[in-house]
């Protein structure tokens, strides 16, 4: 395939990476395949989002192993996707013609094709001519578990120790090694089919005609088109939300309704750094704050989905010494999430540690019981009431809070550098409590609303009292110190301080001069704030649609709109967006990132209401 190109302006990035910006995003509800602007699949994991890599290239360009497949001559690439769908469309424009390469993941309900995590990749040739090379180099377990390869007519099966796939193709394939490869020249009209299958079991290599692949093509693209209609969107920015709300929907693991993070692991938050964790897991808060994305666009069988899944994997009574409730599951439920490092993988751009498992999960934070509450006061309002089951749950978490809330904890950042009494688990907790005594009331369901008060306005207290700093005049991050923090942007946003009151209003200013850059917003500074970890990052997505909603309840509308309209310009080309983004405005973290994109969607609808 040759060098792949990358900025010019970092002098240390590897030219066999893409940069992390350079990918498109497909999936099926169970997992998800990254596509590089030059046509190669460089992260699949098979079959489910934390199943063991088949294809990680973007972690280690030698030993990940991928799929490539591009002209084989000059070309110039653009990348889109097949509107209000997530088909993706990579263009290649060579002197003799223009070919492109759709790919995609089918979506439907026959559960033969679910076991088969099929992945389509469909050449078209739409102009003149236009020569085509592939190679399918898979490497099953993170490039650990060695596999043999079997031609059988027009297939390829690769098999290793627990798991085959077979690829299928229309044009003749040839082994070499371990690995597939194929040269084709197509002409204007002409097709050209791969179909990568899970295979074993009662799921036998097949054939993916061109006619099939076609059928395929339109039930993905009529699924995906009948599923965004139900957005109830309309404002000024629908192609960001919708791009958005359909990437938030690839995140989510149909089988039991959980939403991940973020479908990759180890992408850095700085090149060189440390700062690289898995996040192909089912964060508590992550999850919540998507729900409440998703249910203000009308889209409610998620949210259900993922009470479902609360309700059987998220018990209250578990009575770990971390809390009643970890900070993150497995997609099955499942709380072992052990941290380990992958010392053969290189790490994108040599940036290692490679690490599956996230021992964060060991963490206490406290504001996820805020987060998740929330989040089920808003479905109960919103959606469907809850179950008398359901509201038994909540009460037994509300009353741990109400034990609990003043214990320091690891925070929101998950910081590995002892815990602090954090302004932003205290007004989570707060939020825990309120939105319980709001469903009560509303509804008439009983609880221990006297003690619950009592909690509520004891937490009140304290933050007005030992979360504010005079020196600063601003609210801080911890108590017993004057380092600010991004987080506290969520205090007018979760209601509990007046958008207008003048200690906010002294707080953001505040803000404004320390950690926001060109709109652009860091969490804090972890040279004043000691995280426990070497590196600086880039400033956090979250935290800058976070201001955005600030400024615009605290009446700075223009502002708030300038601000909204920079953010978008940091998107990559299909509208997606990592975790941070560098101060040369390079894309860093994992990719794409909820967080990013359900705060964007909270921008947008009430950006779009103050202007009316």
């Amino acid at each position: 395939m040759g060098a792949r190109a990358i900025d010019d302006d970092a002098p240390t990035a590897d030219a066999r990476y893409l940069p992390i910006a350079e990918h498109g995003l497909i999936g099926d509800l169970r997992s998800v395949a990254l596509v590089g602007t030059d046509g190669t699949i460089d992260w699949y994991c098979c079959s489910a989002f934390d199943a063991p890599s088949v294809f990680a290239a973007i972690l280690d360009a030698e030993r990940g192993g991928s799929f490539e497949l591009a002209a084989s001559v000059p070309a110039k690439t653009k990348q889109f996707y097949f509107p209000d769908t997530n088909v993706l469309i990579t263009r290649f424009f060579t002197e003799d013609g223009v070919g492109e390469v759709q790919d995609f993941m089918p979506v439907n309900g026959d559960e033969v094709e679910v076991e088969r995590h099929r992945l389509i990749r469909r050449v078209v040739c739409v102009r003149g001519s236009v020569p085509f090379r592939t190679r399918v180099a898979p490497r099953f377990a993170y490039g650990t578990r060695p596999h043999t390869v079997r031609m059988a007519g027009e297939v390829a099966v690769f098999e290793s120790d627990g798991l085959a796939l077979a690829l299928t193709s229309t044009v003749p394939l040839e082994a070499q090694g371990p690995d597939a490869r194929a040269d084709f020249k197509l002409s204007e009209g002409e097709t050209a089919v791969f179909a990568l299958d899970q295979v074993g079991g009662d799921v036998q290599p097949r054939r993916c005609a061109k006619v099939e692949a076609e059928e395929q093509f339109n039930t993905t693209v009529a699924y995906w088109r009948r599923w965004l209609s139900a957005s109830k969107y309309r404002g000024r920015w629908r192609e960001m939300v919708h791009r958005s709300a359909l990437t938030l929907k690839l995140l989510t693991y149909a089988p039991t309704g959980a939403i991940v993070a973020a479908p990759t692991t180890s992408l850095p938050e700085q090149l060189g750094g440390e700062r690289n964790w898995d996040y192909r897991y089912v964060w508590v808060r992550d999850a919540a704050f998507c729900v409440y994305a998703l249910l203000r666009l009308g889209f409610t069988d998620e949210a259900e989905a993922f009470m479902t899944f609360v309700t059987r994997h998220i018990s209250p009574g578990d009575g770990r010494p971390s809390g009643p409730l970890q900070i993150m599951y497995g997609i099955d439920g499942r709380t072992d999430l052990t941290e380990a490092e992958l010392g053969h993988l290189e790490g994108h751009q040599g940036s290692a540690p490679v690490r599956i498992g996230n021992a964060a999960a060991e963490q206490l934070q406290l504001d996820i019981y805020g987060a998740l509450i929330d989040s089920i006061y808003l479905y109960d309002k919103w959606a469907k009431p809850i179950s008398s089951g359901q509201w038994d749950d909540v009460c037994a978490l509300v009353d741990w809070v109400c034990e609990h809330w003043d214990q320091p904890d690891e925070g929101i950042w998950e910081t590995r550098g002892g815990r602090r009494n954090f302004l932003y688990s205290r007004l989570m907790c707060w939020v825990a409590i309120e939105r319980a005594i709001r469903m009560a009331h509303r509804r008439g369901l009983p609880a221990d609303l006297p003690r619950w008060r009592g909690s509520r306005d004891t937490i009140y207290r304290r933050i007005m009292k030992e979360g504010w700093s005079e020196r600063r005049q601003a609210f801080v991050q911890h108590e017993g110190g004057d380092v600010l923090d991004a987080a506290v942007l969520m205090m007018p946003l979760t209601k509990f301080i007046a958008p207008t009151d003048p200690k906010w209003l002294s707080t953001l200013d505040a803000l404004t001069r320390e950690l926001v850059s060109d709109s652009l917003v860091y969490r804090y500074d972890p040279l004043a704030s000691p995280d426990g970890l070497r590196g600086d990052e880039g400033t956090f997505s979250i935290c800058s649609f976070w201001y955005v909603e600030a400024m615009v309840h605290a009446g700075r509308v223009d502002e708030a709109r300038l601000a909204f309209e920079k953010m978008l310009t940091y998107a990559n080309h299909l509208g997606l967006y990592a975790e941070e983004i560098s101060h040369t405005g390079e894309q860093q973290g994992n990719f794409p990132q909820a967080f990013t994109h359900l705060a964007l969607i909270s921008a947008a609808f009430n950006l779009d209401k103050a202007l009316g």
